[in-house]
C-alpha cells in the first residue's frame, strides 16, 4: 500500500519523484527544480537529504532496487512450485506489465546507465549493482530449473539471467525509439520461445510428466 502524501517522509517523496521524472526525461535533462516540484518539497529540503543531483541518482538506483524487488517478490509467478514454471512466469510477467505510458514500465537504472556509463562512475556502479542484483535473483530459479531439466547444458544460470535482462533492456530501447510498447512485447515473446528451446522438447516432456506425477 502506498502511504498518503502527508505521511510519506520527505526523503522518500524525493526518491519517488526521481523514479518518475528521470524515467520520463532522462537523467541529464532532469533539473532539481523539476524534482522538487514533483516531490512537493523545497530545494532546502532536497539539500538536507542529498548533497547533489548525483547523490540523489545513486540513492534512487538503490531505491529502485528495493521497490522492484518487492514488486517481483509479490508477483503471482513466485507462488509456482516448479522452478522452470517460475522462470517462464517471470518472463510472462515482464510482458504483462508492458502497459501504460513508456516511463511507467521502463527501467530507471537502464535509463540512467545509458547516459552516464562513461562520465559518472558512481551512478554507473549503482546501476550495475541494481541490474546485476536483479539478474542474480532470477538466476536462482534458472539454476534450479537447469539442475532438474537441463543438467548437461553448457550455459550457466548467471549468463542466461543476464541475457534475459539484456533482451528486456533492449526491448525498452526499441519501445522508446518507436514510441510503441508492442515492439517490446514482441521481443519478450521471442525471449520466451528462446528459453523453451534451451530446455529442449525432451526436457519439457519430462517437466510435463513430473507435473502429472505430482497430481
Amino acid at each position: 500500500m502506498k502511504k498518503s502524501a502527508a505521511k510519506t517522509p520527505v526523503k522518500h517523496k524525493i526518491l519517488d519523484a526521481a523514479l518518475s521524472v528521470i524515467r520520463s526525461k532522462g537523467y541529464a535533462a532532469t533539473t532539481l527544480d523539476e524534482l522538487c516540484a514533483s516531490a512537493g518539497v523545497t530545494k532546502g529540503a532536497f539539500f538536507h537529504h542529498f548533497k547533489s543531483k548525483e547523490d540523489l541518482a545513486v540513492s534512487a538506483a538503490r531505491h529502485w532496487s528495493s521497490v522492484t524487488n518487492e514488486f517481483f517478490e509479490n508477483a503471482p509467478y513466485r507462488r509456482l512450485s516448479d522452478p522452470l514454471e517460475r522462470v517462464f512466469g517471470y518472463v510472462d510477467f515482464r510482458k504483462e506489465i508492458l502497459r501504460g505510458k513508456l516511463p511507467e514500465f521502463t527501467c530507471l537504472v537502464g535509463t540512467m546507465v545509458q547516459e552516464v556509463f562513461d562520465t559518472n562512475p558512481s551512478i554507473r556502479k549503482a546501476c550495475q549493482e541494481s541490474i546485476f542484483g536483479h539478474a542474480a535473483e532470477v538466476a536462482k530459479d534458472i539454476q534450479l530449473a537447469k539442475k532438474r531439466y537441463a543438467p548437461d547444458s553448457k550455459w550457466t544460470a548467471e549468463s542466461l539471467a543476464l541475457h534475459i535482462q539484456a533482451v528486456i533492456q533492449g526491448a525498452f530501447i526499441l519501445a522508446k525509439a518507436k514510441q510503441d510498447a508492442d515492439i517490446a512485447a514482441e521481443s519478450v515473446t521471442h525471449l520466451r520461445q528462446y528459453l523453451e528451446f534451451l530446455f529442449e522438447p525432451s526436457n519439457l516432456k519430462k517437466r510435463r510428466k513430473l507435473k502429472l506425477t505430482a497430481r
